[in-house]
């Protein structure tokens, strides 16, 4: 933020950040102060802010908001404002609020409790008591934002009520004068406390955090990033009251999560399809009653050229939604994606520095036996464009992607700006490798007793994270032990990858793919912004990934933490790992930001037999 021209920025964020950690409505500590990134609507440009085109990712925003804003159409994407110290135009960037305005004095005080303990204190003020200087009770000190604020499941947040929170006695004349103790060296809740110094009332802070009791106030639906009254009407579906305000420490995971969609920029096979339909439908294929008719003028040299590419029953199909009227049924982000990686036999997309795409099949006769009953496609993508969007966030807990890469945008999603008309995106450019998985394998895989009675018990576990979460099944449905195996041997894959491929492990990210409707793989891919290509190594790991892979399985058979890793139960009370089977730190957790599960749903038994788990594998023996 500038607040004159030619004074520098308080604090410098990079654009891929202020889609992912420092997005609107999360709180940042600069060196001087604590604040709070503001809405859309404080984000100022230069001239001319650039434009992210892509389409299917605009279309399919528009779609998911329409609920909420029915007015929003024609929607763009703008990449985030880049602070530029030779712009002409002041104030270029995005502006932030201080948050919060309850501090905490930097004092040596120390005070003894009637029973003897010795508490370190501080005075806690609010920044209208503060006087020039930082004066606190006629002295001097330092002072920093206090490290704890509330807040609701629908994002809202704000000041704790001091004044409400603090205890005092009948007759007290200055309820401003709260100090907090500490005590111990753990800042453990059960050792502070909220003691008012005129009238000698403490209250133990945990009281906070207690469940049971409505402490810090019902939710006022306070939104400070979109600026002054912007306060919403608070809401919980389920009661149709009020959210209580719950305890939230500025500086803790929970306190924000993006909700984000992707989409990698690919040809939509079906788009193409209509659109080479299309060119000789007049004349020529709107007389076709049946296959035998079609194979009989493709012969024709102009109708070959124009079909080329495409199936005898993909044409027909087209022609008989055509002729039929039936508007072509919406695809979810992942569906078009797969059936573009695995519509061509040749090349797909153009091998040019312009080009967002380029991907080649690699043949797989070097695939020994096992391998070539469960892998049916290994495409090298040389090319790829990743467009990231954020659409909104939301606090204590996080939204993540349903397997079809849809995003539920119903769920407790705090908005960007009052009345968006646009949303903040990035475009990664990079590389990657997509390997494709036999159906009827899968299909015969998962109709075994053992892994139906693994399945069993991972859905157990996800019943009771349900309930002890209070989600409901329709909106966090169980993914299915397909996408689960994938999901698994996706994570061992980008380990041993990384040891050979020149990426960190966190410089790779994932695509699962798992429906009986259009197929089952994993894209491997990795890209940063503003690149125009990387370093090449996901591709070569594609030409050897017979090796890689047997490394992988190698790598899952055994973990470090063997034989209590293999042991755990999904539905284990004692662990609260409801959403893990055969997984943990040692084996499949990776960086969070390359997995799009966020770490959950894994289960290496149906990948590889462990100690514990046998029959249950998809690759029951080492390659």
């Amino acid at each position: 933020m500038k607040s004159k021209q030619n004074r520098p920025p308080d604090g410098e964020i990079r654009q891929s950040q202020l889609l992912s950690s420092f997005g609107p409505g999360s709180m940042v500590d600069l060196p001087g102060a604590s604040v709070l990134i503001g809405g859309l609507n404080y984000w100022k440009f230069d001239r001319e802010r650039r434009e992210i085109l892509e389409e299917r990712l605009s279309n399919k925003i528009c779609d998911k908001l329409r609920y909420k804003y029915p007015d929003l159409s024609n929607l763009k994407l703008y990449e985030p404002p880049s602070s530029n110290s030779d712009s002409l135009i002041p104030n270029v960037g995005v502006k932030a609020f201080q948050f919060p305005i309850w501090f905490v004095a930097q004092t040596e005080d120390s005070w003894t409790s009637p029973k003897g303990k010795v508490y370190r204190t501080r005075p806690l003020v609010p920044f209208g008591q503060l006087v020039k200087g930082n004066y606190v009770n006629n002295k001097k000190f330092p002072v920093v934002p206090v490290r704890f604020v509330q807040a609701c499941p629908n994002g809202h947040i704000s000041d704790i009520d001091w004044l409400s929170f603090a205890r005092h006695k009948d007759g007290c004349n200055n309820r401003f004068s709260l100090w907090l103790d500490e005590g111990g060296s753990s800042s453990d809740f059960a050792d502070i406390f909220v003691r008012c110094q005129t009238c000698g009332e403490r209250r133990p802070f945990s009281e906070a955090r207690l469940p049971t009791q409505v402490a810090l106030g019902s939710c006022q639906g306070k939104r400070p990033w979109l600026g002054a009254n912007a306060s919403e009407e608070c809401l919980n579906p389920e009661s149709n009251l009020p959210y209580p305000n719950r305890l939230l420490v500025r500086s803790a995971s929970n306190a924000y999560f993006p909700q984000v969609i992707s989409v990698i920029s690919l040809p939509d096979s079906g788009q193409n399809l209509r659109d080479a339909v299309n060119a000789v439908y007049d004349g020529y294929l709107q007389i076709v009653d049946s296959l035998a008719t079609l194979k009989i003028l493709r012969q024709m040299p102009a109708i070959a050229s124009s079909l080329l590419g495409f199936s005898d029953e993909s044409v027909f199909g087209e022609i008989e939604r055509r002729r039929s009227n039936v508007t072509p049924p919406e695809k979810s982000i992942k569906e078009v994606e797969i059936e573009t990686l695995l519509s061509q036999t040749a090349d797909i997309g153009e091998n040019t520095p312009e080009s967002n795409f380029y991907a080649c099949n690699r043949p797989l006769t070097k695939l020994s036996p096992t391998l070539r009953e469960r892998i049916d496609r290994i495409v090298l993508v040389h090319r790829l464009r990743e467009v990231v969007a954020q659409v909104g966030f939301t606090r204590f807990e996080p939204n993540y992607a349903d397997i079809d890469g849809e995003l539920n945008l119903n769920v407790q999603s705090a908005a960007l700006d009052r009345e968006p008309r646009w949303f903040p995106a990035i475009e990664n450019k990079g590389e990657g490798v997509f390997i494709s998985f036999s159906k009827a394998a899968i299909e015969t895989w998962k109709d075994t007793e053992a892994v139906k009675k693994r399945g069993k018990e991972l859905l157990n576990g996800h019943q009771i994270w349900l309930t002890r979460t209070g989600r409901k099944a329709d909106d966090f449905p169980f993914p299915g032990v397909p996408y689960v195996m994938l999901h698994s041997l996706s994570h061992l894959l980008i380990t041993t990858v990384s040891l050979e491929c020149g990426y960190s492990a966190s410089a790779i990210k994932e695509r699962v793919y798992a429906s009986e409707d259009y197929g089952y793989g994993i894209l491997l891919y990795t890209g940063s912004s503003g690149s125009e290509g990387t370093l090449g190594g996901l591709v070569q790991v594609g030409k050897r990934i017979e090796s890689i892979l047997a490394n992988a399985l190698e790598f899952g058979r055994l973990c470090s933490n063997d034989p209590v890793c293999a042991q755990h139960k999904p539905g284990d009370a004692h662990e609260e790992r409801f959403l893990h089977g055969a997984a943990c730190h040692g084996c499949l957790l990776i960086a969070e930001t390359s997995c799009e599960k966020g770490n959950e749903f894994l289960d290496r038994a149906l990948v590889i037999n462990t100690v514990e788990n046998q029959g249950a594998a998809f690759f029951p023996d080492l390659l």
